[in-house]
Parts: structure tokens; sequence; C-alpha cells
């Protein structure tokens, strides 16, 4: 019962960063997104960084690259794709579900990405 009424309430509230068992998703780091993708894989996590990148109104969705200052150059930008946006230089939370090997067809591929995200200004 604790568990339908949880997924209910996440529902009807929106409240994407939370479980359905009102768990907040875990917080990683970019680079520990990276580090740790195989085991996220359909999992719901939490990162906080600043959004270096943004195109929106592709295919249905806006696509932002986020970046913390962690990891090197193959695992320090992390994209993510969302109905909401950020301007470039924003600070954001942004709680999504990890996908790997993502491709959207027409040149977009991607070997790791938060899908469906959402998206806050951090305080």
């Amino acid at each position: 019962m604790k568990t339908t009424l949880a997924i209910l309430i996440t529902a009807v509230l929106g409240l994407g960063a939370f479980g359905a068992l009102g768990e907040e998703a875990k917080l990683k780091t970019i680079a520990g997104v990276y580090k740790d993708k195989a085991s996220l894989s359909g999992k719901e996590v939490r990162v906080q960084g600043k959004v270096v990148k943004v195109n929106n109104g592709i295919m249905g969705r806006n696509f932002l690259h986020v970046q913390d200052g962690t990891g090197d150059k193959d695992s320090n930008d992390l994209t993510v794709t969302s109905k909401q946006t950020a301007n470039i230089g924003d600070q954001v939370n942004i709680t999504g579900r990890v996908l790997l090997n993502k491709d959207f067809g027409a040149g977009y591929a991607y070997p790791l990405l938060l899908e469906e995200a959402s998206i806050t200004p951090k305080k």
C-alpha cells in the first residue's frame, strides 16, 4: 500500500527526483556516472553542475551538456535530455535516468546520457 501511494503521489505531483518508494535519487559526480555507468544503466541519478551547451527543440526534447569539474576529456561532459531547459552558465541540479548507447538517428548517438531529466536551479 505504501509503495502504491508513493507512486501515486510521485505521478500526481511530478516528483521526478524521487523513486517509487519516495527515496531521493543518489547524487553522483559526472565522472562517477561515467565510471559506474554499467551498474547505473536504467537507474535514476542526480548530478549537479554548470550548463555548458544547450540545443533546444531537437526531436521533441532539449539537449543540455553539463560539467561539474570532475573527470577527464572523455568523462567530464554529461549530455542530458529534458522537456525543461536552462541557459549556458546556469548552475543546476539534474535528476534523470541513465541510458547507454542511445542512437536517435540523424547523427545523434550517445554512449551515455541522462534521459527525461528534471532540471532545477542550484541553490
